[in-house]
């Protein structure tokens, strides 16, 4: 891959669909994806199950220090409880920093990471060749979120969905240690009217495009014959 590894990130708000973008795309281009929110319910989860102050700092560092980003298992930490902790501890700023330092390790590892999550390109990977926010509206989200913990067999109204949330947009836009907000050269990904596979088609363009820039400007050197 011509001038480093391929680091592709994505960013948005819950439930928009730039997980399952993400997973596809890693899949595509032959490389690795790591779920950044899953980094953090993975310190929430090694906190609750030894029965620690889930904002005890010094507790939470050394959760984040022992954990292996390979080897996270998201339907394990998928959980609501795991997942409300980890919207507390992702507000030490602290652990934010730890943890986005192994996030950046992890992507730059040849030949390269697809990493979802709020701040992917404006924080963890500011240089990556290709940049999208996926977003949609957040009614839209509050229906796919009901239905997928729906089909997972838990019973939630859709109402309480999308009120948790708009509580989660404002809070993760409003933070002061890496809000979420849209790279200034990212590109905009609305699936709010997209299927799976349109919204998928339209991420491929884009990264192929971002490429393609890329090897314009760092061409891979002639090999003698």
């Amino acid at each position: 891959m011509s001038d480093g590894p391929l680091i592709i990130a994505i960013d948005g708000p819950a439930a928009s669909g730039k997980g399952t973008l993400a997973r596809r795309l890693a899949a595509h281009y032959g490389l690795r994806h790591l779920d950044t929110g899953l980094t953090y319910r993975a310190v929430a989860a090694a906190l609750l199950e030894a029965g620690s102050d889930i904002t005890d700092e010094a507790a939470a560092k050394a959760a984040a220090a022992a954990l292996d980003l390979y080897a996270l298992d998201r339907e394990h930490l998928s959980a609501h409880g795991i997942g409300e902790a980890a919207s507390k501890i992702a507000m030490l700023p602290v652990l934010r920093r730890q943890l986005v330092e192994k996030q950046r390790v992890f992507a730059a590892d040849p030949p390269g990471a697809v990493l979802d999550g709020r701040d992917i390109g404006t924080i963890v990977c500011p240089d990556a060749v290709a940049k999208l926010y996926v977003t949609a509206s957040p009614e839209v989200r509050a229906r796919r979120r009901t239905a997928e913990m729906r089909e997972r067999g838990t019973a939630i109204d859709e109402t309480a969905v999308l009120a948790d949330l708009r509580r989660r947009d404002e809070r993760d836009a409003s933070r002061a240690e890496s809000p979420l907000k849209p790279a200034a050269d990212a590109h905009l990904l609305d699936t709010s009217e997209m299927t799976i596979e349109a919204a998928f088609r339209a991420a491929v363009d884009i990264v192929d495009r971002a490429v393609l820039a890329r090897e314009r400007v760092h061409p891979e050197p002639d090999v003698p014959v």
